[in-house]
C-alpha cells in the first residue's frame, strides 16, 4: 500500500471513530467507578480504565470529536480569513498589500500556543481560546500562499483577456483565480489540520485548552502523566491516537495534491 492510501485509510478510520462517538460509546465517558480503577485492557474495557475508573476507549471516542472539531473549525476560520486577505492583497497591491504583509509577518512571530496562553490570561481557558489562537496562527500561511498564487495567475494571458472583455475583479477571482489555487490551498489545509490537532493537544495538556469534565486527547495525557508506570495504557492510548492522526494528515498533505477532477496526483 502506497503512502497516499495509508493517509486515506488512517484519516478514514479516525473520522469513522469520531462519527461513532456521536452515536455510541461503550460507557459514559465521565462515569466514575472506583472499583474498576486502572483495569487493564480486556473484554470489559477495550483500552482499560483510568484513575477514576472511567473507560478510556469511551473517552477517546468523545475526545476525538472535540479535537477534530476544534482543529477543523480553527483551520477553516483561519483559511477563510487568510485566503480573503490574500486575494485582496494580490489583486489590489500597493499600500493594501504592504499593510497585509506586515501584519502577516507580525502574526508569524507569535506561535499559536503563545497566542493561546496570552488569550487565556485575558479570557477564561476553553474552546474559544484554542479556536481563535489556532485560527489567527494560520492566517499568515494562507494569506502568503494565496497572494503568491494570485500574483502569478493575474499576469497570465487568459486573465488579461478576461479583463479586456470587461470582466470585473470579482468575476476573475471566481472564474480564474480560485479554481487555480484550490489545489495548493487544500494541501495547506491538510497540513494545517495536523498542526492544529497538535496545538489543541498541547494546550489541553498545559491546562488552557479543553476543561474537565469534557475529555480531549491532550487533557487525557495531562491526567495520565502521573500514572504512566502504574497503568501505561492510560498514557499510551491518547498519545497513540494523536500521533496516528497527525501522521495521517501529514501523509495526505505532504505527498499528494488533490486535483479538481477528483483524482490524486503525485507532486
Amino acid at each position: 500500500m502506497d503512502t497516499r492510501k495509508w493517509g486515506i485509510v488512517i484519516i478514514g478510520l479516525v473520522f469513522a471513530l469520531t462519527i461513532l462517538g456521536y452515536f455510541y460509546t461503550p460507557y459514559d465517558p465521565n462515569e466514575v467507578s472506583v472499583m474498576e480503577r486502572f483495569a487493564p485492557p480486556g473484554q470489559s474495557h477495550l483500552l482499560g480504565t483510568d484513575h477514576f475508573g472511567r473507560d478510556v476507549f469511551s473517552r477517546i471516542l468523545v475526545g476525538s470529536r472535540v479535537s477534530l472539531a476544534v482543529g477543523v473549525g480553527a483551520v477553516a476560520l483561519g483559511s477563510l480569513l487568510g485566503v480573503t486577505l490574500g486575494l485582496w492583497a494580490g489583486f489590489r497591491g500597493g499600500l493594501v498589500e504592504e499593510l497585509f504583509m506586515r501584519i502577516s509577518t507580525a502574526l508569524q512571530a507569535f506561535p499559536s500556543i503563545l497566542l493561546a496562553l496570552l488569550f487565556a490570561t485575558i479570557w477564561q481557558p476553553g474552546v474559544p481560546v484554542i479556536l481563535w489562537a489556532v485560527a489567527i496562527g494560520n492566517i499568515p500561511n494562507f494569506l502568503r500562499l494565496t497572494r503568491s498564487q494570485v500574483l502569478s495567475i493575474k499576469k497570465r494571458s487568459y486573465v488579461e483577456a478576461a479583463r479586456a472583455l470587461g470582466a470585473t475583479d470579482a468575476r476573475i477571482v471566481v472564474r480564474h483565480v480560485i479554481p487555480n489555487v484550490v489545489d495548493s490551498l487544500l494541501v495547506q489545509f491538510t497540513v494545517s489540520l495536523a498542526g492544529a490537532i497538535l496545538v489543541e493537544a498541547s494546550l489541553s495538556y498545559l491546562g488552557v485548552g479543553i476543561q474537565p469534565p469534557t475529555p480531549s486527547w491532550g487533557r487525557m495525557l495531562r491526567e495520565a502523566q502521573g500514572y504512566a508506570g502504574l497503568a501505561p495504557w492510560v498514557l499510551l492510548a491518547p498519545g497513540l491516537f494523536i500521533a496516528v492522526t497527525v501522521i495521517g494528515f501529514n501523509l495526505l498533505g505532504d505527498t499528494w495534491i488533490f486535483r479538481r477532477d477528483g483524482v490524486f496526483k503525485r507532486e
